[in-house]
């Protein structure tokens, strides 16, 4: 195969949107800016809008059928509901509208109400506390489909000291960096308590220091760089997938008193589906390793074909003990008709044909046979 050209950030940049023009959009709507929240630390932007994605007022993205559109904000409380729930793939990042993510497939697929529940960045935990938030707004759910388990597994390879006793997640440097901030704030105010009581780092020579230790270290902690490399992978395997069925339990105790059916659908990986790409997804790829940020750095050790089994081994052990439903959307696809077409717009998210396969492979494999 010939090389390919070496790409600056910025070059690599603009032939991402030059392959998939949608995406810019979806950057547009992740990097205005973090909206934090408490309990699940971030969600999307509220009352966004554009061609490609829009949001209610609570940030959840809508779903369409042949007629309406729906969301957190917006459904009929009299009729059950169904729900997507998950990271960026249920979300639907790479789709080119609202019309084309799973929960709007199969809203079409069933002529029921589906609702987008997708979290951007969020692991199994995360998922699990944006559902409870909101459980007050439901009054029938049929069913939960989780679509999941990649951003918990890639976030896992955080470097240990960023790991806390509730597990690793999405902005764990970012938490940890501006919360210890305001420690510092509190050692330098006038009026103190306990053993702060009368020390002050108000001091002009305090000050001093405090200057000059910024210009030392004035670098922009939102550039730092995150590695996995002293991250056992193996290690990493088995965390994602407990914590991941640790929180299966939790959803079946919240979902018993609606009745629901809960289901888990293995998120597809780029390589964990496909042996072989077409020229376009090589493309891409590329040009995504080449302005990598630092969730794509913590991914790439996934791409081995042989941590697939590992992983979906352990979750769907313990689904079976649960009777919880299980799909290995990867397996999934690699059977599917469309698997020697280009779906992957990156390691992790579709174009409009990749996730209307998704949505038909969740009818075909859960739904229906569900009824059967």
């Amino acid at each position: 195969m010939k090389a390919k050209k070496p790409l600056t950030h910025n070059e690599a940049v603009a032939e991402v949107y030059r392959i998939t023009p949608q995406l810019r959009e979806y950057d547009e709507f992740m990097y205005l800016g973090v909206r934090w929240l408490p309990y699940t630390m971030f969600f999307h932007h509220k009352n966004y809008k554009s061609e490609v994605i829009n949001t209610d007022a609570f940030g959840f993205r809508y779903t369409h059928d042949q007629n309406e559109r729906y969301s957190m904000e917006q459904f009929p409380v009299d009729k059950p509901v169904n729900l997507i729930i998950g990271g960026s793939t249920a979300l639907g990042t790479g789709t080119t509208s609202d019309r084309y993510t799973v929960p709007s497939a199969l809203s079409d697929y069933t002529r029921e109400i589906w609702l987008n529940l997708g979290g951007r960045g969020y692991n199994a935990t995360q998922e699990l506390i944006l559902f409870l938030m909101h459980q007050h707004r439901f009054t029938k759910i049929n069913r939960v489909i989780l679509l999941s388990g990649a951003n918990t597994l890639t976030l896992e390879g955080l470097p240990d000291h960023l790991a806390c006793e509730h597990g690793r997640y999405y902005y764990s440097y970012e938490f940890q960096h501006y919360m210890e901030a305001y420690n510092t704030d509190l050692r330098r105010r006038k009026n103190s308590y306990a053993s702060l009581t009368g020390k002050t780092g108000n001091s002009l020579l305090h000050k001093a220091k405090e200057y000059f230790k910024k210009l030392i270290h004035d670098e922009n902690p939102t550039e730092i760089i995150l590695s996995d490399e002293n991250v056992d992978i193996n290690q990493r395997i088995l965390r994602a997938a407990w914590v991941t069925t640790n929180t299966l339990k939790q959803w079946k105790q919240l979902l018993a008193p609606f009745g629901a059916e809960l289901s888990y659908v293995l998120q597809p990986i780029s390589s964990w589906t496909k042996d072989q790409f077409t020229s376009e997804e090589d493309d891409m790829f590329y040009a995504i390793d080449c302005c990598a940020n630092n969730f794509w750095r913590l991914f790439g050790k996934l791409c081995a074909k042989d941590l697939h089994h590992l992983y979906r081994d352990a979750i769907e052990r313990e689904c079976i003990k649960m009777e919880i439903p299980f799909i290995d959307m990867n397996d999934a696809l690699k059977k599917s008709a469309i698997i020697n077409e280009t779906f992957f717009v990156d390691h992790l998210h579709f174009n409009d044909a990749g996730y209307i396969e998704v949505a038909r492979l969740i009818y075909e494999e859960l739904i229906k046979k569900s009824k059967e």
